[in-house]
């Protein structure tokens, strides 16, 4: 059996290694030929094979072996069969520190990118471990901090990006893991720091076995763990920073190549450790290898760090049925949950708070000679440029509230909400396939177009998560994953350079200071029609948290109930992600407020919801026309700088999050 077994294992890696070979030679037979005098087409033939194409096989190969490398001990330390650079944050990290150095100080950045990106990737691990810390760094948890760090720090590489215009389209290249090579310079830095990692891990093989079992067992051995996991952490975030700093981000190599030395007989430590970096080499060699040969003129058909990225989140989807964790504590109870005894006037308040909000935002600004408060003439002179960016906020700020509110409840998960069940990504993802099938869409067909898209990611969540009966953790990581495979066809597409780059480049933005009378009345329009159904199925709300079998005792169909629900979800979520981009976890932030205040019936926990959304999003859209006046933050950016923070907090709590 043993070696019946070992025989099955070894065709996939005979599969994999022909795949590599047979791309390979296809590139070379079919490379277009250098044209001119023979002697000199020749000549020049030469030094792009030398100079270019050999150093960038190379470089495949180095930098894939060295995530892969890295993701096997990354999963081996925290016991997480979906660890790596992308899920712990470690490359938005080192992208974040290497934009802030070649933004603001490019000398640093260039005498010693590996030391800046090393100290933004520890940064960002070191927060997500730290946050994970209080649950066991149970993988649950580590993957949802992770996804939360990288959207912060992604957050604010864009808008560094953004404020560097002249250098955004190729810093963003960069980012999105760009090949390229004119010279061996890239292979002579980062080869000598793979073998160096290789070494390091062959020393620890042995302290590796070892936690493979519990912390008292391994304690037991004599096995100093603390010791163990952060030399071996250390060594994990040096390769992934170094192959960052080198190339830029390579999407889930990590996650993939331990997966596919399983896949081909790896079962041992040592077998893990040793096969990973091979299979991590493999899978980025041909990647790379086919986005050369896809190409249109052998121009590459995506960055191939973007189009690796294109992979992890089918895989991660695969790998679920494999996390065990801690599911994301939620109490079950109402009975100790802060209620309201005087709801109307509370709904009140809010209301009067929010217009507070709205006019002191309309009135109050910075100016060239200082704060001042707008009224008269010049009130009415700022009014056209004011009030359409104000109520587009406010639309957009009670739809993603609406829409939070919505899909906490179809999927009783306190943590739920457009950005982190990926649906805006799908937005993203919806509006990505429109500028493909329209050449210059209209903006009705781009809405349109994103409400697909996130239609399609939503009820592709829940389809993934309703095999485990939609249980918090399993919603969240499928969230994760459906998320990053849609921000891979972004990033793709993105990196074109071309017209639908700029498109979704503007998009991304999400800023209000283009909004205009267009704009403000779709807000309002689509505020008024998506939103004014919800209050008429307060019933359907109350009864969907307490699961399927119940509310079918009770008459409800539950498939189409949640259809409809998801299509309103979808549709509030792609209206606002096409108003303001799509990184604000304001659908997050203000239903879990207004059910902290004590709005817990259906009724009053929307409108609150709404109110709260619509006031957050003004307000950060004023901090971000302010902060840094005359300069402005796109406001999804801001928001979500904002509400990452606090989502964060949430997952750092010991105590149950409020029910629903």
């Amino acid at each position: 059996m043993p070696h019946l077994y070992s025989r099955k294992a070894i065709i996939p890696a005979l599969a994999l290694a022909f795949a590599c070979v047979a791309a390979f030679a296809l590139l070379l037979i079919l490379r277009p030929q250098v044209p001119g005098d023979p002697e000199q087409a020749k000549t020049l033939d030469a030094i792009l094979f030398w100079s270019s194409l050999m150093p960038r096989a190379a470089i495949a190969l180095v930098s894939g072996a060295a995530l892969g490398l890295a993701g096997a001990l990354l999963q081996r330390i925290l016991r997480n069969p979906i660890a790596d650079a992308s899920t712990l944050g470690i490359a938005s990290g080192a992208q974040l520190a290497l934009t802030l150095g070649l933004s603001f100080s490019p000398i640093l950045a260039g005498v010693s990118r590996e030391l800046v990106a090393f100290a933004g990737g520890l940064c960002a691990v070191g927060l997500v471990l730290a946050l994970s810390w209080r649950r066991g760094l149970d993988p649950v948890t580590v993957a949802i901090c992770g996804m939360i760090v990288s959207m912060v720090a992604a957050s604010l590489s864009v808008t560094l990006i953004l404020a560097r215009g002249e250098y955004a389209m190729s810093i963003h290249i960069w980012g999105a893991g760009a090949l390229n090579q004119q010279d061996w310079t890239g292979v002579a830095s980062l080869a000598p720091q793979l073998a160096a990692g290789m070494l390091a891990a062959l020393l620890l093989f042995r302290p590796l076995n070892v936690l493979a079992l519990d912390d008292e067992s391994a304690k037991g051995l004599g096995v100093s763990l603390n010791a163990v996991r952060f030399a071996v952490l250390m060594i994990a975030v040096w390769l992934s920073a170094s192959v960052t700093a080198t190339v830029g981000i390579i999407g889930f190599l990590g996650l993939a190549a331990p997966a596919v030395a399983r896949l081909c007989g790896a079962r041992t430590t040592r077998q893990v450790m040793t096969t990973a970096p091979l299979a991590g080499a493999a899978v980025l060699f041909l990647t790379d290898c086919l986005t050369q040969l896809l190409g249109p003129g052998f121009s590459d058909l995506a960055p191939t760090g973007a189009a690796t990225a294109l992979i992890g989140g089918p895989l991660l989807l695969f790998l679920l049925p494999r996390v065990h964790g801690r599911a994301v504590p939620t109490s079950t109870s109402n009975g100790t949950a802060r209620r309201l005894s005087r709801r109307a006037l509370a709904l009140l308040l809010l209301g009067v708070a929010f217009l507070v909000v709205f006019l002191a935002v309309l009135v109050v600004g910075p100016t060239d000679g200082g704060w001042q408060i707008a009224v008269g003439s010049l009130l009415s002179d700022l009014l056209p440029f004011r009030l359409p960016r104000i109520v587009v906020a406010a639309g957009t700020g009670a739809m993603l509230g609406a829409a939070g509110f919505v899909m906490q409840r179809v999927t009783g998960n306190p943590l739920a909400s457009p950005e982190v069940l990926g649906v805006s990504s799908g937005a993203g993802a919806g509006l990505t396939v429109t500028l493909f099938v329209f050449a210059f869409p209209s903006p009705a067909i781009m809405i349109a177009g994103m409400s697909l898209g996130a239609l399609v990611s939503f009820l592709a969540m829940i389809a993934v998560a309703r095999r485990a009966g939609l249980s918090a953790d399993v919603l969240l990581l499928s969230g994760v994953a459906i998320s990053a495979f849609c921000l891979a066809i972004i990033s793709v597409v993105l990196s074109q350079g071309d017209m639908r780059s700029y498109i979704l480049l503007t998009w991304i933005s999400g800023s209000t200071n283009r909004a205009g009378t267009f704009e403000a009345w779709t807000a309002i329009i689509s505020l008024a029609v998506l939103t004014a159904p919800l209050f008429l199925m307060t019933r359907w709300f109350a009864i969907l948290p307490l699961g399927a079998g119940l509310a079918r005792g009770v008459g409800l169909r539950v498939t189409s109930t949640r259809l409809l629900l998801a299509a309103l979800a979808a549709a509030m979520t792609a209206i606002s992600s096409f108003l303001i981009g799509p990184l604000s976890l304001t659908g997050l932030i203000a239903p879990h407020l207004s059910r902290l205040i004590g709005f817990h019936r259906s009724r009053d926990h929307l409108l609150a919801a709404m109110l709260i959304g619509a006031g957050l999003l003004v307000l950060a859209d004023w901090l971000s026309r302010v902060i840094i006046y005359p300069y402005q933050v796109p406001v999804g950016l801001f928001a979500a700088l904002i509400g990452g923070p606090y989502l964060l907090w949430l997952l750092g709590r010991k105590a149950p999050l409020a029910s629903l």
